[in-house]
């Protein structure tokens, strides 16, 4: 059974921790394989209403093995936070297990991260100061410390040795107090103590789950136009979403991968600042974000809001090589009039594009739409694709044909029932 990778599609909070969640019910693993607590995944389920931002979203199936990858940044104090949430919830998560190659989000990288971003003014780029920037730039330049060293101290306590004048020089420059060798240690240690159960060599399981031919799902966080490399830098995280990515996060060869899901909304939202061509500044904004309660999972701040956009949908797809689509919140347009979708952007020579510019260039474009009459219906009811308003179908069918994707899953509310499953052959 091929791997299924689940991919954010657009800016993030797509609500891709609700799609996991809804086919984790018959998988045998769910592997994060990339991010931190920088990005949180909202699953609603008869658990009750859940945040994740490291623990991934299959960990409601007690059959369910759960995996944050090697291509992860952990946050030892948030991990624990969450485990304790979910444990007072009624969830077992006694198959939550950490690969021993992560890397460890140190509180000097949540100083940095802050200074920096407070640094840079106006010209901030928008991070959730919770040091994933930091992390990714230390396991680059090799001053990282990694989950499974936890439980060496002598090693953390050299590495420390390496990192620690770096670090204090710059906070120097802030005029922030040094960060001190002992607390250091002393957070590992209790670290490694509440840890150490979870904390493996991952290859072993994954290949045993994959030459068994058992279901695995790849959980991600943010989206394409975050991506390192492809989003709209420098306005991205420290990491690639994307599903080129999946393998080397997870930890096997990419030919597995057989399935990609895309989750898009069906408007978009954004959260941070830097390029976001079909933001509405207006009571339609206003409106879709209170319908919505577009506000982040993990810092709370309100969501930019915009209709869908076309042209990230087509460069997002050529980047992913989806093989189908999971749309979310088409209920929270059930009250719309009219829907707009962009379907090019002009550029400032008044030309009209399909393709995604680079940044110093998509700051400028204005977008082109299409007109589409909404359904003026509830649709939180619907749990087939027969049964949509015509209008909500023709709605979609014009996002499968901007993607070139099929649109496998619509969610119609929040609750794990809400969803909509075509039955369709996903192969590309």
């Amino acid at each position: 059974m091929p791997v299924t990778a689940v991919v954010g599609a657009q800016w993030g909070d797509e609500g891709k921790g609700r799609i996991v969640d809804y086919l984790a019910q018959k998988a045998h693993m769910v592997i994060r394989y990339q991010g931190g607590d920088n990005a949180g995944h909202t699953v609603v389920n008869e658990f009750g209403t859940f945040r994740l931002h490291l623990v991934p979203s299959g960990i409601f199936n007690p059959h369910t093995v759960n995996i944050i990858g090697t291509g992860c940044v952990v946050n030892p104090d948030t991990l624990l936070t969450e485990i304790s949430t979910l444990e007072a919830a009624g969830v077992s998560t006694r198959n939550l297990y950490i690969s021993n190659r992560a890397h460890v989000i140190m509180p000097y990288h949540q100083l940095l991260d802050g200074l920096r971003e407070q640094a840079r003014g106006r010209s901030a780029i928008g991070t959730t100061k919770r040091g994933i920037g930091p992390v990714y730039s230390h396991k680059a330049a090799r001053l990282g410390i990694r989950v499974g060293e936890l439980a060496y101290p002598e090693r953390v306590q050299k590495r420390l040795s390496m990192v620690l004048p770096i670090v204090n020089r710059e906070l120097e420059v802030y005029g922030h107090s040094p960060v001190k060798m002992d607390e250091m240690l002393a957070l590992v240690k209790q670290w490694q103590e509440a840890l150490k159960k979870r904390i493996v060599d991952t290859v072993p399981m994954i290949r045993d789950a994959v030459n068994k031919d058992r279901q695995i799902l790849l959980e991600g966080q943010l989206g394409v136009m975050r991506d390192l490399d492809w989003g709209i830098y420098p306005y991205v995280t420290s990491s690639n979403p994307i599903a080129g990515f999946t393998p080397v996060g997870a930890g096997f060869p990419p030919h597995h991968v057989g399935y990609v899901i895309g989750v898009v909304k069906a408007y978009s939202t954004a959260v941070g600042a830097g390029p976001f061509p079909t933001e509405l500044h207006n009571e339609l904004g206003d409106r879709l974000r209170e319908l919505g309660q577009e506000y982040g999972a993990t810092t709370g701040r309100p969501r930019r809001c915009g209709w869908f956009d076309g042209v990230a949908m087509r460069y997002s797809s050529w980047l992913n090589g989806y093989t189908a689509l999971a749309v979310t919140k088409l209920d929270i347009l059930d009250s719309f009039e009219e829907i707009q979708i962009c379907v090019g952007y002009r550029l400032p020579n008044g030309t009209v594009t399909q393709e995604m510019p680079d940044v110093p260039i998509l700051e400028q474009v204005t977008p082109v739409y299409e007109s589409w009459p909404g359904w003026l219906t509830s649709t939180t009811h619907i749990r087939t694709w027969e049964a949509l308003p015509e209008n909500a179908k023709g709605y979609l069918s014009r996002i499968e044909e901007l993607a070139g994707v099929p649109v496998r899953f619509v969610s119609v509310g929040p609750e794990r029932e809400q969803m909509i499953a075509r039955e369709m052959d996903l192969r590309a």
